[in-house]
């Protein structure tokens, strides 16, 4: 596989247009929500309603036994779907408070008509003074976030700030109407930790890219799409490149990973270098290794420590013993035999360790191979003080290692990390993957959203496995950022299915070894079965 074949543009991928939804960030939509209800003939006022309606629907939903509710508003737009959530609520018989941080003085536009009309239904349970003191006395059964929508960005202020811990600290639920207030909507960064903990949040029309990564899984929590009927439409005249990865990635129900002939064998389907495994570090280098022989790799070769290759292969006769020094392997066959490579788990940061990490990536950027390579770990500390440069690899960073390969601290990765993962895929070429709650998979360009996984998978090993799930899936498809996406996808699916049957803590990495195995054969099962 030539890189210009196995790099077309995502808009030549039809998994993207079967099973990956469109995201944006809160200034496009801010930008384009207006003249996409205008061409559907939609007043913003209408637009205001249907959001407020759908936001009620699914409070009745997911709280059937709820019959008091306590609205919270701000003064802009977001406020005015409080007002219409308040107006639908006290029509409806519940008993609603409603607590504004503003006057009706400071009301505008569609808010202003909104509050208009839940007043011309004789509703009087308005508080503008003493919120905070209203919230603690607060003891019904759910409070709806309406403060700010998505044009919030930068700090609350203080006394919003302490709105928010109340609100937090109250034992009742929380719906957010279209964002959790204090969270951003572009890259999902919270100021200070200061943003409404919701138990569900109603996000309108399409996703906001901020909702699915980063910080935002602490505040969002569950997230539902009402597209207000304008969701198509908007997809159809906003250009996209951000998408959400929600469903297992397959075009028409159909796995992208390659089927196998009867006559397949093991030269047709391909192996593995895995190289890593310094000294002290050996589970690192055979998880990712035993991942890569359960996602369909034929053959795995390993590259260790000579001090470790009992370990490493103890248990697990499939794997073979490649040359365990850089003057060695770069002399044997393996390299040239091995259609995908890892380099980095466990590799360290040894002089052994940059004689390996110089041997492969010189063999890369010299043009001897055409073949994939996953960095991982210490390879990536390795590769951040180097100016290299492939179309071929895929790196695969934490936000540690993120900042490292970009030059600066952990906290301007998490502020956005959207632009941290286009950057590194820019600066370094290929494919990066920003690992994290709602890992971020891009080519520089595109950036897909993943939806898998848990904080169960907070625990030593998991990057290494998922270092092994890329490098075998590479092997079986005709793209790497398709073989990436479902990497990323399943890597976290195999989690989540543990999680379902055992719970989250003690987590190990090598639990997800049969969860894998049957996701990668999900062309042969069906969606419900694969769990």
């Amino acid at each position: 596989m030539q890189g210009a074949k196995v790099f077309m543009s995502l808009s030549q991928l039809p998994v993207a247009k079967h099973n990956w939804h469109c995201t944006y960030s809160a200034k496009q939509v801010l930008s384009n929500e207006s003249q996409v209800a205008q061409n559907q003939q939609l007043a913003l006022y209408k637009l205001m309603e249907r959001a407020g309606s759908a936001t009620f629907e699914k409070l009745q939903q997911y709280w059937p036994k709820a019959r008091s509710i306590l609205v919270v508003c701000g003064k802009g737009n977001n406020g005015g779907d409080g007002f219409v959530i308040a107006r639908l609520a006290h029509e409806a018989n519940f008993h609603v408070t409603l607590l504004m941080t503003c006057d009706e003085n400071s009301l505008k536009g569609d808010a202003l008509l909104a509050y208009q009309n839940l007043i011309s239904t004789g509703f009087t349970d308005i508080v503008t003074q003493d919120l905070i003191e209203q919230v603690d006395l607060f003891s019904g059964d759910v409070i709806v976030d309406a403060l700010f929508g998505i044009g919030f960005h930068g700090s609350l202020t203080a006394s919003i700030q302490q709105l928010v811990t109340v609100i937090n600290a109250n034992t009742a639920d929380v719906l957010s109407v279209d964002i959790p207030s204090g969270l951003c909507a572009s890259t999902g960064s919270v100021d200070n930790s200061f943003a409404i903990i919701a138990k569900v949040t109603v996000t309108f029309i399409v996703y906001k890219q901020g909702l699915l990564t980063g910080q935002a899984a602490n505040f969002v929590r569950e997230l539902i799409l009402a597209d207000l009927g304008l969701g198509d439409a908007f997809a159809q005249q906003v250009v996209c490149q951000h998408y959400f990865q929600q469903q297992y990635p397959s075009h028409d129900g159909v796995s992208f990973l390659r089927k196998r002939l009867n006559t397949s064998h093991k030269g047709s389907i391909g192996q593995v270098l895995a190289i890593g495994g310094g000294i002290g570090m050996p589970g690192a280098i055979r998880l990712a290794s035993e991942a890569a022989l359960r996602c369909g790799a034929a053959l795995v070769a390993v590259c260790c420590h000579q001090d470790n290759q009992a370990l490493v292969f103890n248990g697990r006769p499939e794997l073979m013993l490649a040359p365990s020094i850089a003057e060695t392997l770069a002399g044997s066959a393996v390299i040239d035999k091995s259609k995908s490579l890892i380099l980095g788990p466990g590799l360290g940061q040894s002089q052994w360790s940059q004689d390996l990490f110089e041997l492969i990536i010189n063999t890369f950027n010299n043009n001897k191979k055409s073949a994939a390579l996953v960095l991982d770990a210490d390879a990536l500390i390795l590769l951040a003080k180097t100016n290299h440069f492939s179309s071929q690899w895929v790196l695969t960073p934490h936000p540690k290692e993120a900042a490292a390969l970009l030059g600066c601290d952990t906290a301007a990765i998490e502020a956005d990390r959207f632009y941290a993962v286009q950057a590194i895929a820019k600066k370094y070429g290929g494919i990066c993957v920003l690992k994290g709650a709602g890992s971020l998979i891009s080519d520089g360009q595109t950036v897909v959203i993943n939806s898998t996984g848990n904080a169960g998978m907070a625990s030593g090993g998991m990057g290494d496995v998922l270092s092994g799930i890329i490098a075998a899936l590479t092997l079986q498809t005709e793209n790497y950022f398709v073989a990436t996406c479902l990497a990323v996808y399943i890597h976290g699916a195999a989690g989540d299915i543990i999680a379902d049957k055992q719970g989250q803590r003690g987590m190990l990495a090598s639990d997800l070894f049969a969860s894998l195995q049957r996701l990668v054969n999900y062309d042969n099962l069906t969606l419900n079965e694969y769990n």
